[in-house]
């Protein structure tokens, strides 16, 4: 599922508050939000992304130190790896 800007603030609305956090740019990754209002991704998707514009390695570098490891407070999104 692709997420637009509207059905994002439209989700947001509905299953979010004023604090929800998302990471921008990462919009199509999105799996769902938790019971405290975080917005979740799919991690595998956001490297898979990543990697487009540069190696595996550097993409999964990039997102564990520039992404996940950016914690901005209590409603930071989460990260997930899915079990396929």
């Amino acid at each position: 599922m692709i997420i637009d800007n509207k059905r994002l603030a439209e989700f947001v609305e509905i299953y979010g508050d004023e604090k929800t956090l998302t990471a921008d740019g990462y919009d199509d990754c999105i799996i769902g939000i938790d019971s405290h209002h975080r917005i979740v991704y799919d991690q595998k998707k956001i490297i898979d992304s990543l990697a487009k514009d540069m190696t595996k390695e550097e993409a999964t570098e990039f997102f564990y130190y520039n992404i996940e490891g950016a914690h901005v407070g209590d409603h930071t999104p989460l990260y997930m790896t899915v079990l396929e």
